[in-house]
């Protein structure tokens, strides 16, 4: 059977505002290298799944950014999610457009915005993701990811103890999802050696998909049915009249919560959900004194800094400060306090 690859694309990225904004969020900006984060989704996929076979579902706002940034991707592979109802029905809504164009297939579903350093060991564990599939139709399996520190910020997910464990290989029956951590728990999951981050990568089959969604949330389901009835510009306008009253409902919570038959692979790939500008700074080059800086910035005993500027910028004796300028903005914040960037955007919105 053929595989498949749905690339989610509609976040707004508010974590990175102001460089990140509502008209041109995460997902289409340049964060480490030339390349935006969802031309990098897409090339490190493209020798498993070429580009004809990969589905982008996102806003219509954002319509013109895919076509721009994946010219060869076909107009019809990209899926418009009317209103942002979180990812359960935002996979829902791809899986019946997939599967009344292509029948049952096999999908990888996967966020436009994460970074991945380790190609190859990614290509590993979803390719035996897929062999897995291809003989379990039913089964879901997700990709969870080896910790390497009590991290608070990420979901974690519970496998079943097998002691022969092979990264990016194994396939390991879920115990159980759960949500981000305090600390001191964090560091109880890390020393017991069979929790994994939850990476948000679900590899499935788009029948299993909608069974589930049927099973678990029936409004979703049916609200779905009812606008795939229709075609062409009918359809258009019905999805946008129904689609919102879908469930607003994450798939962790909306399926993967209450589904019995679901499988991890302990994986290792350099991965980062990319959550924030400390995040950038692990996976960025930095100087001598652990800055991450532009050309442009220079600096005078200041160490472990983040710039992103256009103007020239001149550090003095400073240290764990994030400093970003746009055209409209500059943002100076310590390291410590920038996640709360999302709620001073919304502050300041009002205003």
């Amino acid at each position: 059977m053929k595989n498949y690859a749905l690339i989610m694309a509609g976040g707004k990225g508010e974590r990175f505002w102001p460089y990140s904004t509502d008209e041109k969020p995460k997902q289409f900006l340049n964060l480490f290298n030339e390349k935006t984060m969802i031309q990098l989704t897409v090339e490190r996929l493209k020798s498993i799944i070429p580009i004809e076979n990969t589905f982008v579902v996102t806003g219509q706002i954002y319509v013109d950014l895919v076509k721009e940034q994946l010219p060869t991707l076909p107009e019809e592979n990209i899926i418009i999610e009317p209103a942002g109802r979180n990812t359960a029905p935002c996979i829902a809504l791809s899986a019946f457009y997939i599967k009344e164009k292509l029948g049952d297939v096999n999908l990888a579903v996967l966020p436009a915005d994460h970074l991945v350093e380790d190609v190859e060991n990614f290509q590993k564990a979803l390719t035996n993701a897929f062999e897995f599939i291809n003989k379990n139709k039913n089964a879901i399996v997700t990709l969870g990811i080896k910790p390497d520190r009590p991290e608070t910020g990420y979901g974690y997910i519970k496998y079943q103890s097998k002691d022969d464990l092979n990264i990016n290989e194994s396939v390991l029956k879920v115990e159980r999802f759960v949500e981000k951590p305090s600390l001191e728990v964090a560091k109880k999951y890390l020393s017991e050696g069979n929790y994994l981050w939850n990476a948000g990568i679900f590899i499935w089959n788009t029948g299993t998909i909608l069974e589930n969604t049927k099973k678990f949330l029936p409004n979703t389901y049916n609200i779905l049915e009812e606008i795939f009835k229709y075609s062409g510009k009918e359809y258009l306008k019905i999805l946008v009249e129904l689609y919102p009253k879908v469930d607003k409902i994450s798939v962790d919570y909306g399926i993967m919560e209450h589904a019995k038959d679901i499988y991890v692979i302990p994986s290792e790939f350099g991965w980062d959900d990319v959550g924030s500008w400390t995040s950038v700074e692990r996976h960025s080059k930095k100087d001598e004194n652990g800055n991450v800086i532009n050309e442009n910035t220079y600096y005078f005993d200041s160490k472990a800094n983040i710039v992103k500027s256009k103007k020239i910028t001149i550090l003095n004796d400073v240290e764990n400060l994030v400093v970003i300028e746009t055209d409209d903005y500059l943002i100076i914040s310590s390291k410590e306090s920038i996640q709360k960037i999302r709620e001073i955007k919304n502050k300041i919105s009002k205003k």
